[in-house]
């Protein structure tokens, strides 16, 4: 029986610098590259040219739920490797990929753990190690949900789900304005899902906000990375309570 085939996928949007270093983890031992853009204006579509001829660009954002679906529709390959441009896949769990595919169970699905950085140090606590997440699947026995934010693998009922060897490096923030500004965009992809179907105040504002620091600081061990580990608790602490003031704000932005 000839191996299953594989494809990577990605939606992307104004991914120059990171695109052609993830490419480069998987150009040459997978058989498609699939790459949806969401309407870049820099170098993201020159770059992946030099890697596919699989570029399709989708510009009427509908989520990243949405906008994952639609790529799979262009894959052709039994399975497809999920991944973002400021990913990268290790050399360890490349050669656990290939062993999966070679064994080639039916109705399986596989986590792979994907290891972030942040300001030039790997988070490993902080609630961010391990990270666990469904990225590679055959194409014919599932999809991403629809949600627009924190998307996530659809697990049919019965599936068997396996864990993979070696880490997924992701590489997320460099400077705080970056993350910031990611974080931002957002805030606001989220309060524009709930609006209307989420009730806020700005008591439950500031509880949310204080849970998740205390959540990830100190139950998540997040004090063990350091500075680092303070300054994204206190960011996620800031989101938190910038998503549901904004839910309260708009509820109430035509009361006095």
């Amino acid at each position: 029986m000839n191996q299953p085939t594989l494809a990577v996928a990605l939606i992307v949007k104004n991914e120059e610098k990171h695109l052609a270093a993830c490419l480069d983890t998987v150009h040459g031992w997978v058989d498609e590259i699939i790459i949806l853009d969401a309407g870049s204006d820099d170098r993201t579509t020159e770059i992946a040219k030099q890697y596919t001829n699989n570029i399709y660009t989708n510009t009427q954002w509908p989520g990243f739920g949405p906008q994952r679906r639609l790529a799979q529709t262009y894959v052709t390959c039994d399975y497809v490797l999920w991944l973002d441009a400021d990913e990268r896949v290790t050399p360890e769990l490349k050669v656990s990929i290939q062993e999966a595919l070679q064994n080639n169970p039916d109705n399986t699905i596989y986590k792979i753990n994907r290891l972030s950085s942040a300001f030039g140090q790997f988070i490993k606590h902080s609630g961010w190690s391990p990270d666990w997440l469904v990225r590679l699947y055959p194409t014919h026995l599932t999809q991403y949900n629809e949600a627009m934010v924190h998307e996530k693998v659809e697990e049919p009922q019965g599936i068997t789900i396996k864990k993979l060897s070696g880490k997924l490096h992701h590489y997320t923030y460099d400077s705080l304005h970056q993350c910031i500004n990611k974080n931002t965009k957002y805030i606001k992809i989220w309060a524009d899902d709930k609006e209307g179907k989420k009730k806020s105040s700005l008591s439950t504002a500031l509880l949310h906000a204080f849970a998740s620091f205390l959540k990830m600081y100190v139950f998540r061990l997040g004090f063990l990375d350091g500075r680092r580990g303070f300054i994204l608790a206190w960011l996620t602490m800031n989101n938190t309570f910038s998503k549901y003031a904004d839910l309260w704000l708009r509820s109430h932005s035509n009361n006095q």
